[in-house]
């Protein structure tokens, strides 16, 4: 048996009513008398919530229930009421909808980002930047006040919130709730007259100022990482600073080419070099010369690929450990006609035997027919493909196909 339907009838509903019931009621009469929607409601708004955080709470409920209202507020801590003290209004109302209130507490300042262009080298040895950056700060003449002490007054567009909370009905029973920023105040919460706006800043609590950060970029950072300067962003009164961003962008090299831990370069050795060994340097990104060598007898092929140990990137916060140099090789042949043909007999010596393909026993000489081999250039080949294809079938018999150029 219910002492008395005071609260239930302030949320509209039946004593016997379930907990989603309360909760549709409450949702229902809080977009209704929500403060930001008519100011003039804050009381019945509060009539409101102290009744919904009643009789959400089972034990909340059931002293009331049996007791009344001032059963909950002479209940004290046993009861759950806190000696009759409750909740904010607001705080309820968020806990549903997401408020403007909540929302502007968690606001953060607008990160910066900046772009930062380095080499290769820089990667390799680590590099030290000094840079100018732009930012908001804080006004120190009128302490982000933006007027003097006390001058401010509340925007009662927001209720100082700097947010306006819009319901709009999407169908019959649901609604839509957006939040904007105040037009009256620009999200500022509190007006300031004209005579009264700090001198230093205008008003607008905040200044632009520069500042030199220095930049340090470590040993195997990598293209594209990200250099944060926490909480050195955009200041604005009554908001968490934003990051200052550095964003590394790599520059191509001309010798060297990073895959991860790795560095690749392309090195193009003469036949003699391929066939008889050789030494080249390489210049590394610290300014040391490798002399890399291959020695006589062994053989590098075309598109052969070797590496050296312990010569690429350094790793990123291992700057001991190191990963390959890896070397892509091409030989150049000589020229066509490089030797005398007495010569190339005695080179003919010392290279393998051929391989002669096995000839039918029956075949005779005379029946033999020798083909010669020409230069052909295949790009241009496909161009006059492609301008022969819109070409009539008789135009194209008249030219007779197309044909590999001659030397």
């Amino acid at each position: 048996m219910v002492k008395e339907t005071g609260f239930y009838d302030t949320l509209g509903v039946k004593p016997n009513a379930t907990p989603d019931e309360l909760k549709r009621a409450y949702r229902k009469l809080a977009l209704k008398y929500h403060p930001d929607k008519n100011p003039t409601e804050g009381e019945k708004f509060k009539q409101i919530s102290q009744a919904y955080e009643v009789l959400s709470d089972a034990k909340k409920r059931e002293i009331y229930d049996r007791g009344g209202e001032k059963a909950i507020k002479e209940g004290g801590p046993s009861a759950g009421g806190g000696g009759g003290t409750f909740a904010s209004p607001m705080d309820i109302f968020d806990l549903f909808f997401g408020g403007g209130r909540r929302m502007h507490r968690e606001r953060k300042g607008k990160n910066i980002v900046h772009q930062i262009s380095v080499t290769l080298e820089d990667l390799y040895n680590g590099a030290t930047r000094k840079l100018s950056v732009q930012k908001n700060t804080i006004c120190e003449k009128c302490e982000g006040r933006g007027s003097r002490k006390g001058a401010a007054q509340m925007c009662m567009s927001c209720h100082g919130t700097g947010m306006q909370v819009r319901v709009h009905q999407l169908v019959p029973g649901m609604v839509q709730q957006v939040s904007t920023v105040c037009h009256s105040c620009q999200g500022q919460g509190q007006r300031i007259s004209q005579r009264d706006r700090c001198k230093g800043c205008g008003g607008r609590k905040i200044l632009r100022q520069k500042k030199i950060l220095e930049v340090f970029i470590e040993k195997g950072m990598r293209d594209g990482q990200k250099i944060v300067f926490h909480g050195e962003g955009d200041q604005e009164p009554g908001l968490e600073p934003g990051d200052i961003i550095f964003v590394l962008d790599l520059q191509e090299h001309p010798l060297f080419t990073r895959k991860g831990e790795d560095l690749t370069m392309s090195m193009e050795l003469q036949l003699v070099e391929a066939l008889c060994g050789f030494q080249k340097p390489v210049q590394t990104l610290d300014n040391r010369t490798l002399l890399v060598t291959s020695h006589p007898g062994e053989l590098i092929k075309p598109g052969d690929t070797k590496y050296v140990s312990n010569e690429g990137m350094p790793m990123y916060r291992r700057p001991f450990e190191t990963g390959r140099l890896i070397i892509h090789f091409s030989v150049a042949f000589p020229k066509a006609n490089f030797l005398p043909k007495n010569k190339l007999k005695e080179l003919e010596s010392y290279l393998p035997l051929k391989v002669d393909a096995e000839q039918p026993e029956s075949m005779d000489d005379d029946l033999y027919i020798y083909a010669d081999l020409e230069e052909c250039d295949l790009e241009n080949r496909k161009r006059h493909r492609h301008q022969n294809y819109y070409m009539d079938e008789d135009d194209y018999a008249s030219t007779g196909g197309v044909q590999c150029q001659t030397s």
